[in-house]
């Protein structure tokens, strides 16, 4: 009898993508979640006998080990395992024979290698099958990651895109985004991630054996997607330049930053801030199967010497002073993945804080967490990772002092318990809604049990930095202030437009009060860094027992427009001096909107056949604006990112950009446009678009 001899595989592509919820990744190569069962038909040259056996052998990584378990040698068996790789003959047709491979729950991710031995009266030949990958596991029980609500699966794990929430308190405002974590080569990009990080390049063996916990893979994701350490995939700039590289804030998706990650040999793509981090590790994570979401926290601070609270510093003319590393930004942006913690216990599960955005280092190199979000909102701290960073972006206090650079005496002003960690929002599953999860965070501001929550975290800190909880930089406000104050806008908030304020202060004393305020106005970046000063005044006024006063407070476009950021943003402080009291600082952040960006596109398609698309821009400002450019992308609607270059539009010109696109796959889809100019760099829009076959 001739020997055994394998002819043919087959993979059973599509009915294994289907069952294993991987049909929407663009590959010829088979890809199934872990701790589920997938089948493949082998083809012999003639029938098994009885007595032949067959050996499967699944390995992964550079220097697979059984003992590591990044490699798997089973037999056929006759029940499958939950526990190990088992092999199950379904079926036998002559000289096919269909086989269900199981692989455990807690596998480790990756490319796999899979072989097969037969075995025929004692003699074996070793035939390699192919390689296939293997994914984390939302919808089975026992993994790490498992998820089980269908709708929340949906969104987290196979949504290609979505919306991020940017602006500040006053004005939250939408941003959509194109995740295409399904897109052509974005899976292989993603696994060479993995293959480049710093864990891999000092030991491949083990960093490959420890991709079976989503814990350790967020991790290592987290320090990856930036570039400080390690060549990772994004360069962050928040300087307000941006030359020789691309404006965060001209990014409408991850897969064109990945793919140039990709094409420049893997060197890290110009430029990013944290909603690109962000958007980019929420790609990555869901291609590989692990459920996340995007977060932005408003007044986020930035406690660089881990004691809860951050100090902003103001001299005698309100302007902010560079001193510290404290700071707080208008929103900052991070990721929540949904896994289990068996290193601290089944009453820290569920979501995860993740932030790839390079702040602080932690164990030597720029990654935050995972930190487990019941662990912030309970003040435990010293749990792993980078808990205290956490807590103290949505739950520092911030201590105002003023400066006297002469004497160069700090004197702290105002203490506030409240202003930190606003509107913790994300998107709601299924729709663009905004879902606030501030409780999430932390208990009700201004209760009993949140303080208590927070002085058990500087308890905690305290232990482990050496200070006394009660005393370590909490000043002693010496008085409480004679008066209040605050800015109202006046008026919309435009560019191209006057910015038109009113500075309301009220006496909250008996006494008649002598006021003095500096007042002035920076450009900033959204991280509060300020970049150029347009406008400065001062007033002085006396207030009669509690009066009331108003004082308009205005900022031309002509003041304003060339050193206007990105960002759109502009701060408006007044520090004000009282006679024999203590100063007071009024402050508003300020969000100007770019003018209407008018996209017009039918909300029903069909796959390869032409959808009509126009764009409609107007130049709102009394001068003419050039250098107009149109792009627009959305995951299987337009190929890579369609770009159109635009004539130069006069005062109050409307210009309408008519442009085709051609869906290739059916499902509901996003198309996002950004339109960019000398006077405007980049106003967006995004519409929905369903598909069908």
């Amino acid at each position: 009898m001739a020997a055994l001899t394998l002819i043919n595989i087959n993979w059973q592509l599509e009915a294994n993508a289907s069952a294993h919820h991987t049909d929407k990744y663009s590959s010829t190569e088979l890809i199934v979640r872990r701790g589920q069962a997938f089948t493949i038909i082998l083809t012999f040259n003639r029938a098994l006998q009885t007595g032949e056996s067959l050996t499967f052998t699944a390995e992964t990584g550079p220097q697979p080990s059984l003992q590591a378990k990044t490699q798997a040698v089973f037999d056929i068996s006759s029940t499958a395992s939950n526990s190990t790789w088992s092999a199950v003959q379904q079926s036998t047709n002559s000289s096919s024979v269909s086989i269900s491979i199981s692989s455990p729950a807690n596998a480790a991710i990756g490319r796999y290698k899979l072989s097969v031995q037969p075995a025929s009266g004692g003699r074996a030949s070793h035939r390699t099958l192919g390689t296939f990958v293997l994914l984390f596991n939302p919808w089975s029980s026992g993994d790490d990651v498992f998820m089980p609500d269908s709708s929340e699966r949906k969104e987290y794990v196979l949504e290609e895109f979505g919306i991020l929430f940017v602006g500040n308190v006053n004005y939250i405002h939408r941003r959509g985004w194109n995740y295409g974590q399904f897109q052509g080569d974005i899976l292989n990009i993603c696994l060479s991630i993995l293959d480049r990080s710093l864990s891999y390049r000092q030991d491949p063996a083990t960093d490959v054996s420890r991709r079976d916990d989503p814990n350790y893979v967020g991790r290592v994701l987290s320090a990856m997607v930036n570039s400080n350490d390690d060549n990772g995939v994004v360069l962050g700039n928040w300087s307000g330049n941006y030359s020789g590289g691309t404006s965060p804030g001209s990014w409408n998706g991850s897969v064109e930053i990945l793919q140039k990650w990709k094409d420049a040999g893997f060197r890290p793509v110009r430029y990013g801030q944290c909603w690109v981090f962000a958007s980019v590790l929420t790609t990555v994570l869901r291609c590989l199967g692990i459920p996340t979401r995007v977060i932005s926290n408003f007044n986020s601070a930035h406690d660089a010497d881990r004691n809860l609270s951050v100090d902003i510093y103001y001299d005698e003319s309100g302007n902010h002073l560079n001193m510290g590393s404290d700071s707080v930004w208008n929103f900052h942006v991070w990721n929540e993945s949904w896994f289990t913690r068996s290193d601290l216990g089944p009453s820290y599960n569920g979501w995860q804080i993740l932030d790839s955005t390079p702040q602080e280092r932690s164990a030597g190199i720029y990654q935050c967490g995972p930190a487990s979000l019941i662990a912030i909102k309970e003040g435990d701290v010293d749990l792993e990772y980078d808990c205290p960073f956490v807590f103290a972006e949505v739950n520092a206090d911030r201590i105002s002092w003023t400066y006297d650079i002469r004497r160069r005496q700090a004197k702290p002003i105002s203490s506030e318990t409240k202003s930190i960690g606003q509107f913790i929002s994300t998107k709601a599953v299924g729709s663009y809604a905004r879902v606030d999860v501030t409780n999430n965070y932390k208990y009700g501001e201004g209760s009993r049990k949140e303080r208590e929550v927070y002085e058990k975290a500087r308890t905690k800190l305290g232990r482990v930095y050496g200070f006394s909880a009660t005393s370590e930089k909490r000043p002693e406000i010496d008085q409480k202030p004679d008066i209040s104050g605050k800015f109202k806008v006046d008026g919309s908030l435009q560019i191209g437009k006057d910015v038109s304020l009113i500075l309301v202060l009220r006496n909250l004393t008996s006494d008649a009060k002598t006021v003095k305020a500096n007042l002035t106005a920076w450009t900033i970046v959204y991280t509060g860094k300020p970049i150029h000063k347009v406008w400065k005044d001062s007033l002085s006024a006396t207030f009669a027992s509690e009066e009331e006063k108003q004082f308009p407070v205005k900022i031309t476009y002509a003041e304003y427009q060339q050193n206007l950021t990105g960002d759109n943003m502009i701060r408006v402080t007044a520090l004000c001096q009282v006679e024999s009291g203590i100063d007071v600082v009024v402050e508003r952040n300020i969000t100007l909107d770019n003018p209407d960006l008018v996209m017009q596109v039918p909300s029903d398609a069909k796959v390869n056949e032409p959808v009509n698309v126009e764009v409609i821009f107007t130049n709102p400002l009394d001068q003419e604006v050039k250098d107009c450019v149109l792009l627009a992308e959305g995951s299987d609607l337009v190929k890579g990112k369609l770009e159109i270059e635009i004539p130069s539009l006069q005062s109050r010109q409307t210009s309408k950009i008519p442009f085709e696109i051609i869906p290739t796959k059916s499902g509901t889809k996003q198309l996002l446009v950004n339109f960019s100019c000398d006077k405007f760099p980049d106003v967006k829009a995004f519409e929905t678009i369903n598909v069908a076959n």
